[in-house]
Parts: C-alpha cells; sequence; structure tokens
C-alpha cells in the first residue's frame, strides 16, 4: 500500500492532482512519426542543429526556470495526457502509448517496452493515460525488479541504484542526458540515467559508429563519447601542430557526414547485435524509440497520435540510413492501409511502397552474402527507376520526409 505514495513522495514534479483537460485530437500537434522531432536532451549536438529540432523546444536546465524565478504551480498541458492505442500483439490486446508533442519520448519508450512484454497492464477499456499514472506503472515495475549479477557499469549496490533510479524519473518525461561512444552500438558514457535500463533489463542502443575501415576516422574518433571529441575538436583547431590540427578537421568531418546519427556500419552492427526477438530502446537524434528485430529486420514502434486509428501502421522498418522507411502492421506485414470508403490511400504510407523491392533484395543481399558496395549500387538503380515510375503515376508526389 506505501509503494505509490512512495514514489509520488520521489517525484515531486508530478502533481498529486492532475487538472481535467480533454486530451489532444489525434494529428494535432504531432510530431515527425519518426521522431526526429524531440526536443529532448541528449549528446549536445550535432554540433549544426537541424531544422527538425528547433532550439525553443529544449527543456531548462534542472529546475525548469531561471535562477531566482518564484516556483509557481505548472500549469495543465495537453501533452500530460497521451492517447493508448490498442493493438493485436502475438494474439492479445496489448496497449501502446501514443504522443502528440515532444519531449516525453525516453518515458514513452520504456514503457511501451514493458507493455509489449507484458509487464505493465492497463485496463481494457483505457482510452487515454496520464503522465503520472504512466510514472507510477514504472515505479512500481522499478520496485518490483529483485537483484541479478550486476554488469560491469553497475557498481552501487542494488537499493542504491534504486534510489538513484527513482531521483531520475522526473527526467523521462522531458529528456534523458546520454552521451554515445562511437564505438559500439551498446556504448554510452555510463551516468545515473542509464541505471534504469539496466534495472528493467531492457537494452539501449545506437548506430552511430565509425566505420573501421575509414583508419583516419579510427584513429581520430578513437573511444572518446560525443561530448569528448566536440572538445578535442575544438583543441586540436586552436592548436599548434599541424598533425593535431588535421586530426580535428577528420574527426569534425565524421560528425558532419554522420549528421543522421547513424551510420551503415552501425546499421550493420545493430542487426547483428540485437537478439531475435528481443525488445530494447533506440537512441538517434535525440529520440528514443521502442526498437524489434524480427526475421532479421529491425523495425520501430510508430507512436504518433496521427496514426491512432490505423490499425495497419504499427512498425516502421529501420534498414536504411538515408530515413527510407516502409510502415508495417503488428504482423510485420508491409501496410498498404487503403483509404476508407474509397479515399485514397494516405500519402505518407503510399510514399513508402516505393521501397517494398529495395527490402527484398536487402533481405537477398544478407542471405547470399554479396558484395554489398556493387550490389547497393544496383539496387540504387532500381530505387531511381521504381520512384520515377511512381512519379509518373503521381504527378503530385506528398512531401518527402526529412
Amino acid at each position: 500500500g506505501d509503494i505509490i505514495p512512495s514514489i509520488r513522495d520521489t517525484i515531486p514534479d508530478i502533481g498529486d492532482t492532475v487538472p481535467s483537460v480533454s486530451p489532444a485530437p489525434a494529428g494535432e500537434g504531432s510530431g515527425d512519426k519518426s521522431g526526429h522531432q524531440e526536443g529532448v536532451s541528449g549528446p549536445r549536438g550535432p554540433p549544426e542543429r537541424s531544422p527538425e529540432q528547433p532550439r525553443e523546444q529544449q527543456p531548462l536546465q534542472e529546475g525548469g526556470s531561471p535562477p531566482g524565478a518564484p516556483r509557481a504551480q505548472p500549469p495543465a498541458r495537453e501533452q500530460d495526457f497521451y492517447c493508448v492505442k490498442w493493438i493485436s500483439w502475438k494474439g492479445e490486446r496489448t496497449p501502446v502509448v501514443t504522443q502528440s508533442e515532444n519531449g516525453p519520448c525516453p518515458l514513452l519508450a520504456i514503457i511501451n517496452t514493458l507493455l509489449l512484454q507484458w509487464k505493465v497492464k492497463l485496463p481494457p477499456q483505457k482510452e487515454v493515460i496520464t503522465a503520472e499514472e504512466l510514472m507510477a506503472h514504472l515505479g512500481n515495475c522499478i520496485l518490483a525488479t529483485q537483484p541479478r549479477d550486476t554488469s560491469e557499469g553497475l557498481q552501487l549496490n542494488f537499493q542504491q541504484n534504486i534510489s538513484d533510479t527513482m531521483t531520475v524519473l522526473p527526467k523521462l518525461s522531458t529528456g534523458l542526458d546520454v552521451n554515445v561512444r562511437f564505438t559500439g552500438v551498446s556504448d554510452f558514457e555510463y551516468t545515473p540515467e542509464c541505471i534504469v535500463f539496466d534495472l528493467l533489463n531492457i537494452p539501449l542502443y545506437h548506430g552511430w559508429l565509425v566505420d573501421p575501415q575509414n583508419p583516419e576516422q579510427v584513429q581520430a574518433v578513437g573511444k572518446l563519447s560525443y561530448n569528448q571529441l566536440v572538445e578535442k575538436i575544438i583543441t586540436c583547431k586552436q592548436a599548434s601542430d599541424s598533425s593535431l590540427v588535421s586530426e580535428g578537421l577528420v574527426a569534425e568531418q565524421f560528425l558532419e557526414s554522420t549528421a543522421s546519427q547513424l551510420t551503415f556500419h552501425g546499421l550493420c552492427e545493430l542487426t547483428a547485435r540485437a537478439r531475435e526477438g528481443e525488445l530494447g530502446v533506440f537512441f538517434r537524434n535525440n529520440h528514443f524509440s521502442t526498437i524489434i528485430k524480427h526475421k532479421g529486420h529491425l523495425y520501430l514502434l510508430v507512436t504518433d497520435q496521427g496514426f491512432l486509428q490505423e490499425e495497419g501502421v504499427v512498425w516502421e522498418s529501420l534498414h536504411s540510413v538515408d530515413g527510407d522507411s516502409c510502415f508495417c502492421d503488428t504482423e510485420f506485414h508491409l501496410s498498404h492501409a487503403p483509404g476508407k470508403d474509397g479515399a485514397p490511400p494516405d500519402p505518407r504510407l503510399q510514399q513508402r511502397q516505393v521501397d517494398q523491392d529495395y527490402m527484398v533484395a536487402l533481405s537477398l543481399q544478407q542471405g547470399q552474402g554479396q558484395d554489398p558496395p556493387s550490389l547497393l549500387s544496383d539496387l540504387e538503380l532500381a530505387r531511381q527507376l521504381q520512384h520515377e515510375e511512381y512519379q509518373q503515376h503521381h504527378p503530385h508526389p506528398p512531401h518527402p520526409h526529412p
């Protein structure tokens, strides 16, 4: 009986009472469905922010208000309420929490992973859930965990980890501070925020890796984290040693050429590292997504509230570095999602049909072990021809996804 009060005592940012407001209508204020518009804190970059990450959406530093500002009762915000989408997951009716505002993606990625693992249950008729309820469910899961063999990075005792995690929980609704290392898909600078994933046994991945076939970049980047690499670039630029200046330029070029925070080598490593059927959390472009590996392919859970009523849109494929993807249903079948009552299909779904053959060819490439460079160039040609044919039938193509 003391579990929920203790969680609320530990999380002062979540009020004891939640004002009653209506949830945001489906589609209103929806961010980019791939989540690249999230304004959460992550690695402090890339150095030049893309338009999808406006500065004004960045959260304030801890405390949430400037020094000396009076702390008033926070007003009711629509993003404190999240619509619940019910899907058929492995034969069982399962809820997924969607979002229409920027910010809470770390909390939702973790909660949705636990929901798909059936470690968190919601009432069958639940249609809207509050941030406070999500925090309570997550806190109960953390308090219910049992001590296990600690990983190398987990040096504190189990009870201390529980306490530290409860301190971190409020940040989940605004953005976690994680700092990637470019040496492996599970390599992050160890921070208190990472304890949440350790305690819940949820793997945290990224795909921002240096290609080992580029020795200059390997030498320049080394085992540094993102923040350390930015500091190194600044130091090298001011150095008098020409070799250091050159190394700094190579490091800077690496960050600029991989501003999407996903490399081909990283995608290959992530595909190889993730276990079949494993649910985890994927970090990219300051956004956290629920990720799964199904039959050798990677998929991200679609949580954009704009797809709340689209039963056939559950997963989005992650098979390309340049952002091309396909929507799939709960069985990972390519989603055609025809319009209702004879209406034209959703252009966001229609646009991704051009990648169907590409996915098949990529799967054949992995199975037959052909040489990637030559095969990929053929695939690019096929995709271009297919896209041109598509445009002939659709003279007004939808706006391309950034």
